[in-house]
């Protein structure tokens, strides 16, 4: 079952990627559209590309919330 939510986009989404500017941007944009953080961040080390990988959750409100 898939409740609709405001804008049509999904109610939750896992952002990842390295931990850097783009991804804090990707997270900015997400709560612009109205998205709200869930949860804690989380940090990785993936050790074939040497770098660390963050991942925040991101739930929105459905039509019927």
């Amino acid at each position: 079952m898939s409740e609709k939510t405001l804008n049509g986009l999904p109610r939750y989404r896992l952002l990842t990627g390295p931990d850097d500017a783009s991804f804090c941007q990707r997270v900015s944009e997400m709560l612009d559209k109205g998205y709200e953080l869930y949860g804690s961040p989380s940090i990785s080390w993936d050790p074939e590309k040497k770098s660390i990988i963050a991942a925040q959750a991101v739930i929105q409100k459905t039509l019927s919330d």
